[in-house]
């Protein structure tokens, strides 16, 4: 996945400009070469994306700044007091990688928050069924 770094939406959100794709009031927290913020389209309450200012298209790209980005997610988490989370990162378009910047997914959880990840048994059970009434 190749990008040009002025249509990059992270980009100017993550580096403190002006951004065209993230609110400011939506920002979390700073750290030096990373920020946090809330996604336009939170999949559950409290769901943060944490992405590096430094533009990296994917995680194998420059895999210093990737944990740098993690850790940050980690220590967020820590922080906003969250004890069972997903951190996701996803690196291409078959993996489902819609931004072309770096960047984590931090997700909590609950027993009970009814958000299924695709792989799972049950997500692929919905997924079969839907397949099986389609055809």
């Amino acid at each position: 996945m190749t990008s040009d770094l002025r249509f990059c939406p992270f980009c100017p959100a993550s580096a403190g400009g002006d951004p065209s794709e993230v609110d400011p009031a939506d920002i979390v927290r700073r750290w030096p070469a990373a920020t946090a913020f809330h996604p336009r389209r939170r999949i559950i309450p409290g769901h943060v994306i944490v992405a590096p200012h430094a533009h990296v298209e994917s995680g194998h790209r420059d895999p210093v700044v990737t944990g740098y980005a993690a850790a940050c997610a980690a220590e967020l988490a820590d922080q906003l007091g969250y004890r069972e989370y997903n951190l996701i990162q996803s690196s291409g378009r078959s993996a489902t990688q819609t931004v072309p910047h770096i960047h984590w997914h931090l997700v909590p959880r609950s027993p009970d928050d009814g958000l299924p990840l695709p792989w799972t048994p049950s997500q692929q059970r919905e997924q079969a069924e839907r397949t099986e009434a389609a055809a």
